[in-house]
């Protein structure tokens, strides 16, 4: 799957919480567990991606099957 955005995200916790329906406080654990590992830099609203494939690696198995999904939609071949 070809990135849609490049490694420097204008996202805050508080907008990335909504998204995903969880606590801002959970997004924050997660967002220092990720720059303490090296994986993204994160400070006031802006998240810039490190290891893009270090991260996908630790994403869940669904990773793959998104990136499956939107091909298809999108009508790109895997």
């Amino acid at each position: 799957m070809q990135a849609l955005a490049g490694d420097d995200l204008p996202l805050t916790q508080e907008f990335l919480a909504q998204m995903m329906g969880v606590r801002r406080t959970s997004v924050s654990a997660i967002a220092q567990e990720l720059q303490r590992s090296g994986l993204i830099e994160y400070h006031r609203g802006k998240i810039r991606i490190k290891d893009r494939e270090s991260i996908r690696q630790a994403s869940c198995e669904c990773h793959q099957d998104l990136a499956e999904h939107y091909n298809l939609i999108a009508g790109r071949a895997s």
